[in-house]
């Protein structure tokens, strides 16, 4: 309690599903402010000129369901704004030109808001460009009725799925690459061990037109680090963010594939292990930064003070930026997100409630417009401050899907129940190997 910055009479409660359905409202509005109504394109964050984050389009899109089922816009306006999106994107220019919009069927990580084009000289992301599938597909599927609309919603989108050449995206080897500029080529890293890329390897195996061959996820899942945390046993990523964006559209209760089946778990228990992993490790604070503890945690890829190094209170401490941050083994410099926090509410609802409530007394955005803040340091010191420490000054379009998707889903399995029903994804699990289950 003593860290907690207000002792208002109605902070002094835990939070109600009323006050979770708020704050998924009020983040969910990101994507309508956000969102240039010529095209369907979604700002990349609130900075004044951000482009397009390919990314923050596919959550987008998984987020027009939330917003139909939760009466925010009606059935046949959202099939408009899906349709209009996805039409704009197919549209769009692909080939190996330095300013197409993306190039065998990928997309390039950020677009200009207003022509689509790639901006930056950024790359073509094989992983954002699954986050943007995935979104297509999740409108696809919901998008289930018989009017000429939402028939085009379904064709377009499947479309622009299709047209994807995964076996392309590997360079020649059995795993994906990160990427492609036409600038030098493929990125030199490619997707293996366990991370946000168990979705793209699903969505590559379910195409049917360009599938990966069964033998690239099990070169993905060959370097899993299983080990052994704070008397957890659990497959390691260090960033929060790893353990949760898969499972934004896939259920993974009770379905394993052969890897799980030879640890006796599943990634949904593997996740819940992960979000306790990230308390202990703020209980402990092996490095002694301002504010964490039981209900102050959350480590992920994130913004942050800056590349700065301070002397705080007789500690040389080094700053970042944004990075990937990670629990227990760091990178870490005293930066929480709460929308990660937000985001394992189906994985420990139990840990995750009181550190959201934590969170809402620390004035954090809660309940203003487009919810938390993404990401503060309580050690990195910011004199005239509202907090009197730094706070990140933007909101992030890639922070605000998993808030809203992983809410809908703790709250009624919205975003599992129709994914279940997509027969790429279907696909993928299975020629995965997964079973078991739903599945």
């Amino acid at each position: 309690m003593s860290q907690m910055l207000s002792t208002a009479p109605e902070l002094l409660r835990m939070p109600t599903d009323q006050d979770l359905a708020r704050l998924q409202f009020t983040t969910l509005l990101y994507y309508l402010h956000g969102t240039n109504p010529d095209n369907g394109l979604v700002r990349d964050k609130t900075e004044q000129g951000a482009p397009a984050s390919i990314a923050a389009i596919g959550m987008a899109l998984a987020a027009i369901p939330v917003i139909v089922e939760r009466g925010i816009i009606i059935r046949q306006f959202a099939a408009k704004i899906a349709l209009r999106r996805l039409e704009f994107l197919l549209r769009c220019p692909q080939g190996p030109e330095p300013d197409a919009t993306g190039y065998k069927g990928f997309f390039y990580h950020f677009l200009d808001i207003e022509t689509g084009r790639r901006v930056w000289q950024c790359e073509l992301s094989t992983i954002d460009s699954a986050f943007l599938f995935a979104g297509a597909l999740t409108v696809a599927t919901y998008f289930d009725g018989q009017t000429a609309e939402e028939a085009e919603i379904r064709r377009v989108a499947n479309a622009l799925y299709e047209r994807a050449d995964w076996n392309w995206a590997c360079d020649r080897g059995l795993t994906l690459t990160h990427g492609w500029r036409p600038e030098n080529g493929f990125i030199p890293y490619r997707w293996r061990g366990y991370d946000e890329g168990l979705l793209l390897y699903i969505l590559g195996l379910g195409s049917p037109t360009y599938p990966l061959p069964p033998e690239a996820y099990f070169a993905y899942t060959e370097t899993y680090d299983w080990r052994n945390i704070y008397g957890r046993e659990l497959l390691y990523s260090g960033p929060l963010f790893t353990h949760q964006l898969s499972h934004m559209w896939i259920d993974f209760r009770g379905i394993r594939d052969r890897f799980m089946r030879d640890h006796n778990s599943d990634y949904f228990e593997n996740s819940c292990h992960a979000t306790y992993v990230q308390q202990e490790y703020a209980i402990r604070n092996p490095l002694s930064f301002v504010g964490y503890g039981e209900h102050c945690w959350g480590f992920t890829a994130s913004d942050g003070p800056g590349w700065v190094k301070r002397n705080v209170d007789g500690v040389e401490r080094e700053f970042f930026d944004y990075i990937a941050r990670g629990a227990p083994f760091g990178p870490d410099d005293g930066t929480v997100s709460p929308w990660v926090v937000v985001a394992s509410l189906p994985f420990a609802p139990e840990i995750v409630i009181p550190t959201v409530w934590h969170f809402a007394r620390m004035k954090l955005g809660m309940t203003r417009l487009y919810g938390f803040k993404p990401s503060f340091n309580r050690t990195y010191k910011v004199e005239g401050s509202d907090t009197g420490w730094w706070v990140s000054p933007c909101h992030f379009g890639i922070d605000q899907g998993p808030v809203v998707l992983m809410t809908e889903n703790y709250r009624t399995g919205l975003l599992w129940n129709i994914m279940r029903r997509c027969r790429p994804i279907v696909t993928g699990l299975r020629r995965a190997g997964f079973a078991g289950g739903w599945l």
